[in-house]
């Protein structure tokens, strides 16, 4: 699985974004998918991921509310809405694929993984 993340770019405070992670391979559709960030300094953290067939979702409690994860197994993409975006949210989110179809929290869940694309956000 080979994944492409994008729509990143550089919003005001208070904006809303989407970001999108296109897979290619044959696997997209039976594996769990996550998005994860890592601002300047700070280590990778987790923000959302969804099972493979977009039944179950979990969002970091920090960002529940704002962010939402979906997918769309016939385009084979994965969408992160990133909504009342905050000066906080400023970072390069990676989206990543699971081995099988649950997915986790953790970095270590996930076997593949995008390029990242940044946002920023400015006051």
């Amino acid at each position: 699985v080979q994944l492409q993340a994008c729509g990143g770019g550089l919003v005001q405070a208070g904006e809303s974004l989407r970001l999108s992670c296109a897979a290619s391979g044959r696997m997209f559709s039976n594996n769990a998918m996550g998005w994860f960030r890592q601002a300047p300094g700070k280590e990778r953290e987790f923000v959302a991921s969804i099972t493979w067939n977009g039944g179950r979702t979990y969002v970091a409690p920090s960002l529940e509310g704002r962010f939402t994860i979906s997918r769309d197994n016939a385009k084979n993409t994965m969408y992160l809405q990133m909504n009342s975006l905050k000066l906080e949210d400023t970072a390069v989110y990676f989206c990543a694929a699971a081995l099988g179809s649950l997915g986790g929290s953790t970095a270590r869940d996930y076997r593949y993984w995008g390029q990242g694309t940044l946002v920023t956000v400015s006051s």
